[in-house]
Formats: C-alpha cells, sequence, structure tokens
C-alpha cells in the first residue's frame, strides 16, 4: 500500500505526448491550445470613440466649436479637425486626425448657430487609442491554456479560426458485477442499479473528454478479460468499477496481468478507494476503481482527472479555497488519509456532511467539494483553516 502522494506521483511521472488538431472556433471552447497565437493586428486598429460625442482638441475647451461632419461606426472621417472646429464620431467610429478628446453628447450645448459648447470644467480623453490593448505581433493566448468563452472572442479578434489544439483521450467505461442492471430497469432482490458507470461518465463528460461506454461485464473471468480487452482497443484511458478487491470473483488483477497490464500500484492508503489499480499498456492507461460509488467519484477527482487533463497538453490544478471548520471533526482510525464531503455555509466556514461511507453518494447531493484529513489526524477543531477541494 502506498500513500495518496505517492500514488499522485506515480501519475504525474507517466510520460505523456499529446497530440495536436486543428479544430473550428465552434468546437474549440474546454480544448487545450497547442499553439502560441499571436496578434495579426493592432487593437484597437485606429483611435476609436469611447463615447457617442465630439471629437476636438482639449487646448479649445470649452469651445465653442463648429461641427464639420457626423462620423459613423465603420465609415471613415472625411475631415481633418482644425482650430475651432469638432466632428461628431459615433461610439466605436475613428476620431478623426486632428483631435485628441471625444466630450460626450449629454455634456454639451448646441448653440443658435449650430456650434457646440461644452459644459463640464473637465473630460476624459474617452478615446481607445491605436494599439493600446494589443500590438501586431504580440502574443495573446499561449499552448497549454484550457480555452474559455472570452479565449475564443480573443482569437476571432485576431483571426485565428482553426486553432490548433491537442487531441482529448477518450474515456472507456466498463462496470462489473452480476448484481448490476442499468437504470430503466427496477433492481429484482439482490440486485442494485449501475450508478458508478453514468457518474464516471457524466464526470469525464464535465471535463470535455469524450466517453465510450463498454458495458457490465459479468462476473467471470472470460467476461472480465473479453471487456477489458475490448475497451483497451476503443479507450485511451479505461475505467473499471468493481473486482478490484480480494472478493472470489475479483478477477481484475489476474486478468489485467494475463493481458500485459503493468500495474504500478494496486492499494492506496485512502479512504474511501483504498483498492484502486492504476496500470499501463501501449500507451494506453488503466484505472481499476471500487465497486462503490462515493470511492470511484472521488478516485477519477483526484486520480485520472490528473492524467486525462495531462494528456490533452494541460498541467490541471483543482479550484482550492481554505475555510475556517465550521465544527470539530473526530474520527476513530486514522490509518489512511480521508476525504470527506463539506458544504460552505453561509458564513464561509467548511461544514463537513453527513457520510455513512463509501456507498453513501447520496450524503455528496448537498457537497461544494471535499476536504482531507491526514493520516494520524483524528481530530480536527472548529474554526481550524482547511483547504477544501471545490466540485
Amino acid at each position: 500500500m502506498i500513500t495518496f502522494e505517492e500514488a499522485l506521483a506515480v501519475v504525474n511521472s507517466i510520460a505523456v505526448r499529446p497530440v495536436a488538431e486543428k479544430t473550428g472556433l465552434d468546437q474549440a471552447v474546454g480544448r487545450v491550445l497547442a499553439e502560441d497565437v499571436f496578434s495579426d493586428v493592432e487593437m484597437p486598429p485606429f483611435n476609436k470613440a469611447a463615447v457617442d460625442g465630439y471629437a476636438c482638441r482639449r487646448s479649445e475647451l470649452p469651445g465653442p466649436f463648429e461641427v464639420l461632419e457626423v462620423v459613423a461606426a465603420g465609415c471613415l472621417p472625411q475631415s481633418v479637425v482644425g482650430p475651432g472646429q469638432c466632428s461628431k464620431v459615433m461610439t466605436g467610429a475613428m476620431v478623426p486626425a486632428g483631435a485628441d478628446v471625444m466630450i460626450m453628447v449629454e455634456h454639451t450645448e448646441t448653440l443658435p448657430d449650430g456650434r457646440i459648447l461644452f459644459l463640464r470644467d473637465k473630460t476624459s480623453a474617452n478615446i481607445a487609442w491605436q494599439a493600446e490593448d494589443v500590438k501586431e505581433g504580440q502574443l495573446v493566448i499561449a499552448a497549454g491554456t484550457l480555452l474559455r468563452p472570452h479565449h475564443i472572442a480573443i482569437l476571432a479578434s485576431v483571426g485565428c479560426d482553426c486553432p490548433a489544439v491537442f487531441r482529448r483521450p477518450v474515456i472507456g467505461v466498463i462496470s462489473t458485477g452480476n448484481e448490476l442492471v442499468e437504470p430503466p430497469q427496477k433492481p429484482a432482490l439482490g440486485q442494485i442499479r449501475n450508478s458508478n458507470a453514468w457518474q464516471l461518465m457524466a464526470q469525464a463528460g464535465e471535463c470535455g473528454f469524450p466517453v465510450d461506454y463498454i458495458g457490465i461485464a459479468a462476473d467471470t473471468r472470460e467476461s472480465v478479460s473479453r471487456f477489458i480487452a475490448d475497451g483497451f482497443e476503443r479507450s485511451d484511458i479505461l475505467l473499471l468499477t468493481g473486482g478490484v478487491s480480494m472478493g472470489d470473483f475479483d478477477y481484475v488483477p489476474e486478468v489485467m496481468k494475463e493481458l500485459g497490464v503493468e500495474i504500478l500500484f494496486k492499494s492506496i492508503a485512502v479512504q474511501p478507494g483504498r483498492p484502486t489499480v492504476f496500470g499501463t499498456m501501449g500507451g494506453k492507461f488503466f484505472f481499476g476503481l471500487p465497486g462503490n460509488p462515493v470511492s470511484s467519484f472521488v478516485q477519477f477527482e483526484l486520480l485520472v482527472k490528473q492524467l486525462a487533463y495531462r494528456i490533452t497538453g494541460y498541467q490541471y490544478k483543482p479550484r482550492m479555497v481554505r475555510l475556517p471548520m465550521a465544527v470539530d471533526y473526530i474520527r476513530k482510525k486514522a490509518e489512511r488519509k480521508s476525504f470527506l464531503p463539506v458544504r460552505i455555509n453561509s458564513h464561509g466556514q467548511a461544514e463537513p456532511l453527513e457520510y455513512h461511507g463509501s456507498a453513501h453518494i447520496h450524503a455528496y447531493e448537498g457537497a461544494d467539494g471535499m476536504m482531507a484529513a491526514e493520516i494520524g489526524e483524528t481530530h480536527i477543531k472548529a474554526g481550524e483553516l482547511r483547504d477544501v477541494r471545490q466540485f
């Protein structure tokens, strides 16, 4: 048995070679950029009016000013602003040469002769200056960035309509157990619904990874072997729940050995998730996860997600927040590192939820995240600061 930190180090030490491919902007969100992107233009590309108003010379304020023309967005000024002159310019339009300030329409008065008078004592320039945001040739998004909606706007603004992104790993999912039936079927006596597979597929899908559901393997060596071999053919990371412990029908470790999978660890000093198996074969990866739903949920968050993101070229960091404990937390056994569901209450405190063990997935219904109780730690006091890993 190894510690969680040692298991995480093993996963992070795996050499991966992300593969780049092109995608359209409509498919790029959630993907990891595989190239540095540089701007092919200056932004703004010209001195741009930030308000509806009049372009004039600051040194001549408050005026009055003769109005030369009206400049709409998308149109070019036809006149140079000279002494005693201004042009009416709409927001986003080019500020004409000769002007160095935009006075807002609502801060002006139109005199009987049609000239404009500024009514305030001072004003900002109200001009977005050419190239003040981005210069031509400037790096705008670095390779390795996980693309969010605002990144898509940046890519569009520099004409990068088909960015290179890293290929996402296909996550294969297998459940094992003669007792399992799919969600539409009402379980007979001795049966339970297959929640693990659907949970794992949802977790993978939430991260944007394509999912291939292999199905439910029966508790026979032949069925487990056939499903796992098929799973390795169809996926980059194969997840299997159940069959990894020490029961009479837990064939997974034996099958792994027969198939030639190199097992890197098979037991972690954590709860939930102690009998977690991790292996590799032919550049593909295998996680054997415990059959209880909380165990598979937690180990996906802690280990599977870490590896899957690395394959995409992204250095994943979980969202962590440091919060005071709302109440005392006491546990009797502390031989393993324990991950507990918590909610963040209205006072910004971490509040442990009622939790009955690795089968109690309903404890996570109101959870905002989870926190760890370290090996040997039996008592966490109210008010003590703890790191909460947010979902």
